[in-house]
C-alpha cells in the first residue's frame, strides 16, 4: 500500500493579511519619523478623535458643524482631501504618481499633532482603506502606551486616555445620486448668479455632480471600497450608524442621541473612580415615579391635615397666579404661610406639582418687614419675616395655534 501524499502547506497570503503588514510597515516608517522630528514626549495627539465616514451625499460637510457642537470642539474639522492639496502633493499627482496610503497617514497624523486639536478632533473622510484602518488602530495602541507610560508624571494632563468614535452617515443609492444632482445644480445655479453679478465667490463643483453615471459609479466605489473599511471600525471603537436619509433636523437628533456623553467611558480611571459615588441620573429615575407615588399616599395616610392644607394653600394662593402666566409656562408666587415652615410641607408642596406635570423650585428668604415708625426719631421699628419664593416651570401654551 502506497504512503498517502502529504500535502505542503499553502504559502498563498490573504489580500488581508498583506494589507496588515502593509499597514505595519507605514505605521512603523511614519512613526519613526514623528519621533526623531518631534520628540517622544512632544507627541501628544487629540484626547478624543470622531471619525466620520459616509456615502457620498450623506450630508458630513452639512453636520459637522452641529456634531462640533454637540461635542465641544472649536477647531475646524480636518478633511483629508483638503491635506492632499499641498505643493508636495500636487508634484507627486503632476508627476503621475498616486498619493497613497504612506502619505495620507504621514500628513494627517502630522495634522492632528498639532496643539490646536489637543482636546478633540474631526478627520472628515478617514479611514477609506482597510490599510488605513490597521494604521489607525496601530496609532491607538501608541496613543494609550502613551498614556499609560505618563499616567502618574506632571505630563498626564497632556497624555490622556483616548477615546475614538466612527460615525458612519449612511443613505441609500437613490438618494445620494439624488443629493449629488441636487448640489451640482445648486451650485451651478449659485456660480451663474456670480458671473452675472460679480457678488459672491465661486464655488467648486464636482463633475460627479452633473451626470448621473458619475454619480452612481461614485457610490459604487463607496460601497466597494470604503463601505468595508468603515464597517470593520465597528469591533473597534465606539460605533455610531446614523441613518442620514430624513430632512436635516432629523438627522441631527439622530447624531445628538448617538453622541450623549458617557463620561465612565471618558473619563481617565481616577477621575471616574473619585466620581463613580454618585449615582448616574438615569439611575436615579429609573423608579422616581413610583417613589413620587408611594410619597403621595403616605402623605394622605399619614399627614393628612397638612397634605389637605397644602393642596388648598395651592389652589387658593397658586393656581390662579399660574393660570395668569400660562403662555410663558412660569410663574412666581411668594408665600409667607407659617405651615412652610416645617420642611415636610415643602416636600408635600414640591412633590404635589411633579405629580400634576409642574416642576417646582423653592427659595426661602428671611426679610425684614417694617413694624412701625417712631414719630419722633424717624426710626423704623421691623420684625424677621421668612418669606417662601416658589418657581413653577411647566409647558407654555403656543399662543400660534390658538392654545
Amino acid at each position: 500500500m502506497s504512503d498517502s501524499p502529504v500535502s505542503e502547506p499553502s504559502s498563498s497570503i490573504s489580500t488581508k493579511d498583506l494589507e496588515i503588514k502593509d499597514a505595519r510597515l507605514i505605521f512603523d516608517s511614519v512613526w519613526d519619523q514623528l519621533e526623531s522630528e518631534y520628540g517622544h514626549d512632544q507627541l501628544r495627539f487629540p484626547k478624543e478623535i470622531i471619525l466620520l465616514g459616509g456615502a457620498p451625499g450623506a450630508g458630513k460637510g452639512t453636520n459637522t458643524g452641529f456634531i462640533m457642537e454637540a461635542r465641544g470642539f472649536t477647531c475646524p474639522p480636518i478633511i483629508v482631501s483638503s491635506l492632499l492639496n499641498t505643493p508636495e502633493m500636487r508634484a507627486l499627482i503632476d508627476e503621475g504618481r498616486m498619493v497613497g496610503d504612506r502619505e495620507v497617514i504621514g500628513l494627517l497624523f502630522r495634522e492632528i499633532l498639532k496643539e490646536d486639536y489637543r482636546d478633540g478632533a474631526i478627520l472628515d473622510g478617514f479611514p477609506r482603506t482597510e490599510v488605513q484602518v490597521e494604521c489607525l488602530r496601530l496609532l491607538v495602541t501608541k496613543i494609550k502606551a502613551l498614556y499609560r507610560e505618563f499616567h502618574d508624571t506632571p505630563l498626564a494632563t497632556v497624555f490622556r486616555k483616548p477615546t475614538i468614535h466612527a460615525m458612519v452617515l449612511f443613505v441609500e443609492e437613490a438618494t445620494s445620486i439624488e443629493r449629488q444632482l441636487q448640489r451640482g445644480r445648486d451650485i451651478e445655479k449659485h456660480n451663474q448668479k456670480v458671473r452675472e453679478t460679480g457678488v459672491g465667490e465661486l464655488k467648486e463643483l464636482r463633475a460627479t455632480d452633473l451626470d448621473v453615471a458619475s454619480a452612481q459609479h461614485r457610490y459604487q466605489v463607496f460601497k466597494e471600497k470604503t463601505w468595508e473599511a468603515l464597517q470593520s471600525l465597528r469591533s473597534q471603537f465606539f460605533y455610531h450608524f446614523i441613518n442620514a436619509e430624513g430632512d436635516i433636523a432629523e438627522v441631527e437628533k439622530n447624531i445628538y442621541e448617538e453622541l450623549q456623553y458617557q463620561s465612565s467611558l471618558e473619563l481617565d480611571s481616577r477621575t471616574f473612580d473619585r466620581l463613580r459615588v454618585i449615582p448616574l441620573a438615569s439611575e436615579i429615575i429609573v423608579h422616581a415615579r413610583q417613589d413620587l407615588v408611594r410619597r403621595l399616599d403616605t402623605y394622605e395616610l399619614e399627614h393628612k391635615e397638612m397634605f389637605t392644607r397644602v393642596v388648598e394653600i395651592i389652589m387658593e394662593n397658586f393656581m390662579p397666579i399660574i393660570t395668569r402666566h400660562a403662555i410663558s409656562g412660569q410663574s412666581v408666587v411668594s408665600s409667607i404661610d407659617e405651615i412652610f415652615h416645617k420642611p415636610l410641607a415643602l416636600a408635600m408642596l414640591i412633590d404635589i406639582f411633579s405629580e400634576r406635570g409642574y416642576h417646582a423650585r423653592v427659595d426661602k428668604r428671611l426679610e425684614q418687614i417694617p413694624q412701625r415708625v417712631d414719630l419722633v426719631t424717624g426710626e423704623i421699628e421691623c420684625r424677621d419675616q421668612w418669606v417662601y419664593r416658589i418657581h413653577v416651570f411647566f409647558e407654555g401654551s403656543d399662543i400660534r395655534r390658538g392654545h
